[in-house]
């Protein structure tokens, strides 16, 4: 049923919640699972010294991205599936999508923070992801605490 499953991911605790979801689909399934993380960095303006040092802090997104989904990746091989890493820079939500259409993905697995009984739902990444994908999406939320 799904042979590709996206796993975006950012270290955070929800993405963990999320990841460990899309392994666990994707050991049911047999499928592989796509690590990706987005690389996010600060639009435009920006200051003089913010360009000074924008190549150093794309060389540290993309080593953190490179760590993280490698985490990703492990945790699948713990299940004995197959993982492929990927990094892409720009808005999350957007990338998200893209990467999904663009490499043929069955379903997209990702986590959502919880913002409160008055806030939204789902984080603003996860709603851009639900409402944009022409890829099925499963969102993992973290757990309500009021």
């Amino acid at each position: 049923m799904y042979e590709n499953i996206l796993i975006p991911f950012d270290g955070s605790d929800e993405a963990m919640k999320g990841a460990k979801h899309g392994i666990e689909l994707a050991a049911t399934c047999g499928g592989t699972v796509h690590a990706l993380y987005v690389v996010d960095l600060p639009g435009a303006p920006r200051t003089v010294y913010l360009r000074d040092d924008e190549d150093e802090m794309r060389e540290r997104y993309r080593e953190y991205g490179e760590e993280v989904t490698g985490d990703v990746c492990e945790m699948a091989a713990e299940e004995g599936l197959d993982c492929v890493t990927a990094l892409r820079s720009g808005s999350p939500g957007e990338e998200i999508v893209d990467y999904a259409k663009d490499e043929g993905m069955d379903v997209i697995v990702l986590g959502s923070a919880y913002r409160g009984k008055w806030g939204a739902l789902l984080g603003s990444t996860a709603e851009k992801v639900v409402r944009t994908a022409e890829t099925p999406v499963v969102t993992v939320r973290e757990k309500m605490n009021d």
